[in-house]
């Protein structure tokens, strides 16, 4: 199955999601590229629609290979194998999780503007993006809303490693991935269209709510 671009999967997604019964209080996507698939599961389900931010830790000497990653009111996820193996003493990650806590606070704030932040202490939460590879980011997203209180989480994906997404079952309440192929090696392999998403482009989807 192929995505012809973010709009279409996720207008897929949020029939999909409608069908089975899985629904919520607010989507919440991870930008920039899940927020064109935001809008239209957050329309199709007649929801509103926010964001939730994480960055990266990238290891050293090759910041491209995610060992981690910390969302913006500082909710870490790490990759303890890959920090064991790497040897990756506690002053790096102290370091890198404290710049990268703000700069996800910063596009957070950025993105929203004047607008306040959701509620989302005891509420149903769906948080969606284009895809999930390593699932760094949405790790750290997870564990954000978790520590916020949320009642309960439901993670909703076009597309996913299959390896990533049975390990990321274990930390919501709901996983729904529409493929989940044995060939997955890039989320945008699995699109005709997907043209990298620009920060100007990605708000005005959110300020669309």
């Amino acid at each position: 199955m192929s995505f012809a671009d973010r709009t279409e999967a996720g207008h897929r997604l949020g029939t999909e999601l409608t069908e089975r019964g899985v629904g919520g209080d607010i989507v919440l996507a991870i930008p920039r590229g899940g927020l064109p698939l935001g809008r239209a599961v957050a329309d199709t389900l007649d929801l509103p629609l926010d964001i939730v931010v994480a960055k990266k830790i990238g290891a050293p000497h090759n910041p491209e290979y995610a060992i981690g990653a910390v969302a913006s009111d500082g909710s870490v996820w790490l990759n303890e194998d890959a920090i064991e193996t790497l040897d990756i003493d506690t002053a790096y990650l102290d370091g890198e999780r404290t710049e990268m806590a703000t700069a996800a606070r910063e596009k957070e704030q950025r993105y929203r503007g004047d607008r306040e932040p959701p509620t989302i202490e005891g509420k149903t939460v769906l948080i969606v993006d284009d895809g999930i590879a390593t699932g760094a980011t949405v790790r750290a997203c997870i564990e954000r809303l978790t520590n916020a209180g949320t009642d309960r989480v439901v993670l909703a994906v076009p597309v996913g490693s299959p390896q990533t997404i049975d390990a990321l079952r274990s930390m919501v309440d709901t996983v729904v991935c529409l493929e989940t192929p044995p060939n997955f090696r890039a989320v945008g392999q699995f699109y005709d269209r997907f043209d990298q998403v620009q920060d100007e482009q990605a708000m005005t989807y959110l300020n669309r709510s």
